[in-house]
Protein backbone atom coordinates (compact mmCIF):
# COMPACT_ATOMS: atom_id res chain seq x y z
CA UNK A 1 0.00 0.00 0.00
CA UNK A 2 1.99 2.67 -0.90
CA UNK A 3 0.59 5.75 -0.33
CA UNK A 4 -0.93 4.78 2.63
CA UNK A 5 1.96 3.34 4.34
CA UNK A 6 4.59 6.78 3.86
CA UNK A 7 5.79 7.50 7.35
CA UNK A 8 6.70 11.09 5.99
CA UNK A 9 3.14 12.02 4.54
CA UNK A 10 0.63 13.93 6.54
CA UNK A 11 -2.78 11.82 7.83
CA UNK A 12 -4.45 14.49 5.54
CA UNK A 13 -2.34 13.25 2.61
CA UNK A 14 -2.47 9.48 3.65
CA UNK A 15 -6.13 9.24 3.75
CA UNK A 16 -6.51 11.13 -0.04
CA UNK A 17 -4.04 8.81 -1.82
CA UNK A 18 -6.28 6.31 -0.42
CA UNK A 19 -9.01 7.24 -1.15
CA UNK A 20 -7.72 8.71 -4.74
CA UNK A 21 -5.60 5.61 -5.83
CA UNK A 22 -6.46 2.55 -3.92
CA UNK A 23 -10.16 2.82 -2.62
CA UNK A 24 -11.16 4.93 -6.36
CA UNK A 25 -13.36 2.28 -8.69
CA UNK A 26 -12.63 -0.82 -5.73
CA UNK A 27 -14.70 0.85 -2.86
CA UNK A 28 -17.38 3.85 -3.07
CA UNK A 29 -17.71 3.25 1.06
CA UNK A 30 -14.05 3.56 1.55
CA UNK A 31 -13.27 6.01 -0.93
CA UNK A 32 -15.93 8.71 0.66
CA UNK A 33 -14.69 7.38 3.91
CA UNK A 34 -11.06 8.45 3.30
CA UNK A 35 -11.89 11.52 1.64
CA UNK A 36 -14.20 12.81 4.51
CA UNK A 37 -11.37 11.95 6.90
CA UNK A 38 -8.79 13.63 4.91
CA UNK A 39 -11.21 17.17 5.02
CA UNK A 40 -12.15 16.45 8.59
CA UNK A 41 -9.51 18.19 11.27
CA UNK A 42 -11.35 16.73 14.06
CA UNK A 43 -11.31 13.62 12.90
CA UNK A 44 -7.56 13.44 12.01
CA UNK A 45 -6.63 14.64 15.31
CA UNK A 46 -8.51 11.35 16.58
CA UNK A 47 -6.24 9.24 14.40
CA UNK A 48 -3.31 11.38 15.02
CA UNK A 49 -3.13 9.47 18.71
CA UNK A 50 -2.49 6.61 17.39
CA UNK A 51 1.10 5.75 16.31
CA UNK A 52 2.18 6.61 12.93
CA UNK A 53 2.17 2.91 11.26
CA UNK A 54 -1.43 2.26 13.12
CA UNK A 55 -3.04 5.41 10.90
CA UNK A 56 -3.54 3.71 7.98
CA UNK A 57 -7.08 4.19 6.26
CA UNK A 58 -7.33 0.32 5.92
CA UNK A 59 -6.88 -0.58 9.46
CA UNK A 60 -8.57 2.17 11.23
CA UNK A 61 -11.86 1.66 9.05
CA UNK A 62 -11.72 -2.39 9.52
CA UNK A 63 -11.72 -1.81 13.33
CA UNK A 64 -14.61 0.33 12.75
CA UNK A 65 -16.19 -2.24 11.17
CA UNK A 66 -15.26 -4.97 13.83
CA UNK A 67 -16.84 -3.05 16.49
CA UNK A 68 -20.09 -2.26 14.51
CA UNK A 69 -19.67 0.72 12.44
CA UNK A 70 -22.41 1.63 9.48
CA UNK A 71 -22.03 1.71 5.92
CA UNK A 72 -23.50 4.71 5.12
CA UNK A 73 -22.08 8.26 4.15
CA UNK A 74 -18.87 9.76 5.67
CA UNK A 75 -21.42 11.67 8.39
CA UNK A 76 -22.81 8.96 9.62
CA UNK A 77 -19.35 7.00 9.87
CA UNK A 78 -18.12 10.69 11.77
CA UNK A 79 -20.69 10.71 14.10
CA UNK A 80 -20.51 7.34 14.98
CA UNK A 81 -16.33 7.61 15.39
CA UNK A 82 -16.67 10.16 17.85
CA UNK A 83 -18.76 8.44 20.20
CA UNK A 84 -16.70 5.28 19.98
CA UNK A 85 -13.39 5.96 19.36
CA UNK A 86 -12.01 4.81 22.52
CA UNK A 87 -13.24 0.93 21.32
CA UNK A 88 -11.59 1.52 17.92
CA UNK A 89 -8.65 3.04 19.15
CA UNK A 90 -7.83 -0.38 21.38
CA UNK A 91 -8.88 -2.36 18.53
CA UNK A 92 -6.27 -0.64 16.09
CA UNK A 93 -3.31 -0.99 18.86
CA UNK A 94 -4.36 -4.60 19.25
CA UNK A 95 -4.70 -5.77 15.47
CA UNK A 96 -3.09 -5.65 11.85
CA UNK A 97 -3.88 -5.47 8.19
CA UNK A 98 -4.02 -9.15 8.19
CA UNK A 99 -6.20 -9.54 5.05
CA UNK A 100 -5.87 -12.90 3.97
CA UNK A 101 -7.33 -13.22 0.61
CA UNK A 102 -7.51 -17.06 -1.39
CA UNK A 103 -7.55 -15.07 -4.63
CA UNK A 104 -4.22 -14.18 -3.99
CA UNK A 105 -3.13 -17.86 -5.22
CA UNK A 106 -4.76 -17.22 -8.69
CA UNK A 107 -1.96 -14.47 -9.06
CA UNK A 108 1.18 -17.55 -7.50
CA UNK A 109 -0.30 -20.43 -9.67
CA UNK A 110 1.03 -19.85 -12.48
CA UNK A 111 4.45 -19.15 -11.01
CA UNK A 112 4.04 -22.41 -8.69
CA UNK A 113 2.62 -24.56 -11.60
CA UNK A 114 6.00 -23.98 -13.32
CA UNK A 115 8.57 -24.89 -10.99
CA UNK A 116 9.74 -28.61 -10.08
CA UNK A 117 7.69 -30.47 -7.70
CA UNK A 118 6.56 -31.56 -5.13
CA UNK A 119 6.50 -28.38 -3.68
CA UNK A 120 6.92 -26.90 -0.21
CA UNK A 121 5.21 -23.57 0.59
CA UNK A 122 6.52 -21.24 3.00
CA UNK A 123 4.41 -18.31 3.39
CA UNK A 124 6.07 -15.18 5.60
CA UNK A 125 3.23 -12.73 6.84
CA UNK A 126 0.88 -15.79 6.46
CA UNK A 127 -2.24 -14.39 8.27
CA UNK A 128 -4.67 -17.25 8.91
CA UNK A 129 -2.44 -19.35 6.01
CA UNK A 130 -5.53 -19.27 3.54
CA UNK A 131 -2.87 -18.70 0.60
CA UNK A 132 -0.80 -21.68 1.24
CA UNK A 133 -3.64 -24.15 -0.14
CA UNK A 134 -3.22 -23.15 -3.55
CA UNK A 135 -3.68 -27.25 -4.43
CA UNK A 136 -7.25 -27.30 -2.94
CA UNK A 137 -8.99 -24.28 -4.52
CA UNK A 138 -10.09 -24.06 -8.06
CA UNK A 139 -9.46 -21.05 -10.85
CA UNK A 140 -11.50 -19.87 -13.35
CA UNK A 141 -8.92 -17.83 -15.81
CA UNK A 142 -10.97 -15.47 -18.18
CA UNK A 143 -13.86 -16.95 -18.02
CA UNK A 144 -12.77 -20.35 -18.74
CA UNK A 145 -13.41 -24.14 -17.96
CA UNK A 146 -12.40 -24.39 -14.07
CA UNK A 147 -9.06 -25.97 -12.92
CA UNK A 148 -9.69 -28.10 -10.42
CA UNK A 149 -7.54 -30.15 -7.80
CA UNK A 150 -7.11 -33.76 -8.76
CA UNK A 151 -9.18 -35.11 -5.79
CA UNK A 152 -12.71 -33.66 -6.79
CA UNK A 153 -13.90 -30.11 -7.47
CA UNK A 154 -12.77 -27.55 -4.49
CA UNK A 155 -16.07 -25.45 -2.76
CA UNK A 156 -13.64 -22.10 -3.24
CA UNK A 157 -13.43 -20.86 -6.59
CA UNK A 158 -10.95 -17.79 -7.96
CA UNK A 159 -11.70 -15.62 -11.21
CA UNK A 160 -9.01 -13.31 -12.61
CA UNK A 161 -8.56 -12.56 -15.87
CA UNK A 162 -5.46 -12.50 -17.94
CA UNK A 163 -3.56 -10.66 -20.01
CA UNK A 164 0.21 -10.83 -22.06
CA UNK A 165 0.44 -15.04 -22.20
CA UNK A 166 -0.06 -15.57 -18.94
CA UNK A 167 1.65 -19.36 -18.84
CA UNK A 168 -1.43 -20.95 -17.70
CA UNK A 169 -1.20 -24.33 -16.01
CA UNK A 170 -3.17 -27.30 -16.81
CA UNK A 171 -3.16 -28.81 -13.31
CA UNK A 172 -2.69 -27.85 -9.80
CA UNK A 173 0.79 -28.95 -8.20
CA UNK A 174 1.95 -30.49 -5.83
CA UNK A 175 2.15 -29.32 -2.25
CA UNK A 176 3.88 -31.64 0.65
CA UNK A 177 4.46 -29.62 2.92
CA UNK A 178 3.42 -25.93 3.95
CA UNK A 179 4.12 -23.68 6.75
CA UNK A 180 3.53 -19.75 7.60
CA UNK A 181 5.31 -17.11 9.68
CA UNK A 182 3.42 -14.20 10.77
CA UNK A 183 3.78 -12.05 14.09
CA UNK A 184 0.57 -12.64 15.48
CA UNK A 185 -0.99 -15.43 13.54
CA UNK A 186 -5.00 -15.50 12.96
CA UNK A 187 -6.98 -19.12 13.32
CA UNK A 188 -9.95 -19.31 11.87
CA UNK A 189 -11.53 -21.65 13.71
CA UNK A 190 -11.57 -18.80 16.45
CA UNK A 191 -14.81 -16.48 15.91
CA UNK A 192 -13.43 -13.71 16.59
CA UNK A 193 -10.21 -14.12 14.53
CA UNK A 194 -12.46 -14.66 11.64
CA UNK A 195 -14.72 -11.69 12.30
CA UNK A 196 -11.45 -10.19 11.85
CA UNK A 197 -10.89 -11.14 8.61
CA UNK A 198 -14.04 -10.68 7.49
CA UNK A 199 -14.00 -7.02 8.74
CA UNK A 200 -10.62 -6.71 6.35
CA UNK A 201 -12.60 -7.04 3.44
CA UNK A 202 -13.32 -3.87 1.67
CA UNK A 203 -17.64 -3.32 2.17
CA UNK A 204 -18.87 -4.05 -1.15
CA UNK A 205 -16.76 -6.82 -2.10
CA UNK A 206 -19.26 -9.77 -0.88
CA UNK A 207 -17.77 -12.34 -3.21
CA UNK A 208 -14.43 -12.05 -1.30
CA UNK A 209 -16.53 -12.41 2.17
CA UNK A 210 -17.84 -15.52 0.51
CA UNK A 211 -14.61 -16.94 -0.37
CA UNK A 212 -12.95 -16.09 2.53
CA UNK A 213 -15.80 -18.63 4.73
CA UNK A 214 -15.33 -21.14 2.21
CA UNK A 215 -11.65 -20.91 2.77
CA UNK A 216 -11.90 -20.80 6.06
CA UNK A 217 -13.92 -23.89 6.31
CA UNK A 218 -11.61 -25.85 3.77
CA UNK A 219 -8.24 -24.64 5.82
CA UNK A 220 -9.91 -25.76 9.30
CA UNK A 221 -10.11 -29.38 8.31
CA UNK A 222 -6.25 -29.15 7.79
CA UNK A 223 -4.75 -26.33 10.00
CA UNK A 224 -1.29 -25.29 8.42
CA UNK A 225 1.80 -24.99 10.44
CA UNK A 226 1.61 -21.29 11.74
CA UNK A 227 4.83 -20.09 13.64
CA UNK A 228 4.89 -16.58 15.94
CA UNK A 229 7.85 -14.66 15.18
CA UNK A 230 9.26 -11.80 13.31
CA UNK A 231 9.33 -13.25 9.76
CA UNK A 232 13.34 -12.19 9.21
CA UNK A 233 14.55 -13.40 12.04
CA UNK A 234 12.45 -16.86 11.85
CA UNK A 235 12.66 -17.26 8.32
CA UNK A 236 15.97 -19.52 7.87
CA UNK A 237 14.88 -21.98 10.99
CA UNK A 238 11.30 -22.26 9.30
CA UNK A 239 12.55 -22.90 5.48
CA UNK A 240 15.43 -25.84 7.63
CA UNK A 241 12.40 -27.86 8.52
CA UNK A 242 10.83 -28.15 4.93
CA UNK A 243 11.28 -31.51 3.18
CA UNK A 244 14.41 -31.54 1.06
CA UNK A 245 12.98 -33.73 -1.62
CA UNK A 246 10.32 -30.90 -1.94
CA UNK A 247 11.47 -27.59 -3.64
CA UNK A 248 11.09 -24.68 -1.53
CA UNK A 249 9.41 -21.72 -1.99
CA UNK A 250 9.10 -18.84 -0.07
CA UNK A 251 6.03 -16.67 -1.15
CA UNK A 252 4.46 -12.98 0.59
CA UNK A 253 1.79 -11.09 -0.71
CA UNK A 254 1.50 -7.05 0.84
CA UNK A 255 3.91 -7.86 3.40
CA UNK A 256 6.68 -6.01 2.96
CA UNK A 257 5.90 -2.79 3.10
CA UNK A 258 5.04 -3.10 6.73
CA UNK A 259 8.74 -3.68 7.99
CA UNK A 260 11.06 -0.67 8.06
CA UNK A 261 14.06 -0.11 5.61
CA UNK A 262 16.87 -2.21 7.41
CA UNK A 263 14.39 -5.03 7.61
CA UNK A 264 13.29 -5.02 4.18
CA UNK A 265 17.20 -5.30 3.35
CA UNK A 266 17.38 -7.84 5.60
CA UNK A 267 14.85 -9.53 4.66
CA UNK A 268 16.04 -9.51 0.77
CA UNK A 269 19.79 -10.88 2.04
CA UNK A 270 17.95 -13.73 4.23
CA UNK A 271 15.50 -14.90 0.93
CA UNK A 272 18.35 -15.25 -0.91
CA UNK A 273 20.52 -16.90 0.47
CA UNK A 274 18.05 -20.24 0.94
CA UNK A 275 18.39 -22.94 -1.52
CA UNK A 276 15.00 -22.27 -2.96
CA UNK A 277 12.27 -20.11 -5.17
CA UNK A 278 10.97 -16.46 -3.72
CA UNK A 279 7.67 -15.28 -5.05
CA UNK A 280 7.02 -12.25 -3.97
CA UNK A 281 3.86 -9.74 -5.24
CA UNK A 282 4.24 -6.15 -3.40
CA UNK A 283 3.65 -2.66 -4.29
CA UNK A 284 6.07 -0.87 -6.84
CA UNK A 285 9.58 0.48 -4.98
CA UNK A 286 8.52 -1.86 -2.41
CA UNK A 287 11.30 -4.86 -2.36
CA UNK A 288 14.80 -3.42 -2.52
CA UNK A 289 16.64 -4.96 -5.61
CA UNK A 290 13.28 -5.74 -7.80
CA UNK A 291 13.15 -2.98 -10.59
CA UNK A 292 9.31 -2.60 -11.84
CA UNK A 293 9.15 -2.27 -15.28
CA UNK A 294 7.83 1.29 -16.22
CA UNK A 295 4.77 0.55 -18.68
CA UNK A 296 2.34 1.24 -15.64
CA UNK A 297 1.69 5.18 -14.10
CA UNK A 298 2.87 5.74 -11.50
CA UNK A 299 -0.56 6.49 -10.16
CA UNK A 300 -1.27 2.45 -10.77
CA UNK A 301 -2.70 0.08 -7.91
CA UNK A 302 -0.80 -2.51 -9.16
CA UNK A 303 1.22 -4.59 -7.05
CA UNK A 304 5.07 -5.90 -9.06
CA UNK A 305 4.89 -10.00 -9.00
CA UNK A 306 8.33 -10.92 -9.32
CA UNK A 307 10.58 -14.82 -8.91
CA UNK A 308 13.83 -14.87 -7.32
CA UNK A 309 13.93 -10.98 -7.74
CA UNK A 310 12.68 -10.12 -11.25
CA UNK A 311 9.69 -8.95 -12.54
CA UNK A 312 7.53 -11.25 -14.19
CA UNK A 313 3.75 -9.88 -14.49
CA UNK A 314 1.70 -6.53 -12.98
CA UNK A 315 -1.33 -7.71 -11.00
CA UNK A 316 -4.53 -6.66 -9.33
CA UNK A 317 -3.54 -6.90 -5.35
CA UNK A 318 -6.46 -8.82 -4.40
CA UNK A 319 -6.10 -11.38 -7.04
CA UNK A 320 -8.34 -10.35 -9.76
CA UNK A 321 -6.08 -9.95 -12.78
CA UNK A 322 -2.20 -10.22 -14.06
CA UNK A 323 -0.91 -8.60 -16.44
CA UNK A 324 2.10 -10.94 -17.91
CA UNK A 325 5.49 -9.28 -18.84
CA UNK A 326 8.01 -12.03 -18.96
CA UNK A 327 11.50 -11.72 -18.19
CA UNK A 328 13.62 -8.81 -19.34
Amino acid sequence: MRETMNPDASTAARYRAFAEVEARGMSATYEAWATGVAEDAATIALIEELPVAKRQPNLVFSAARFRGAPLGAYPELRDWLHRHWGEVRATVRDHATQTNEAGRCALHLPVLAGLPGPLALLEVGASAGLCLYPDRYAYRYDGGAPLQPADGPSPVQLECETAGGVPLPAALPEVVWRAGIDLHPLDVTRADDLAWLDALIWPEHEDRRARLRAAASLVAAEPPRLVTGDLVEQLGRVAAEAPAEATLVVLHTAVIAYLDASARRRFVDEVTKLNGHWLSVEGRGVVPGIAAREDRPNESSDFVLALDGEQLAWVQPHGRAIRWVGTP
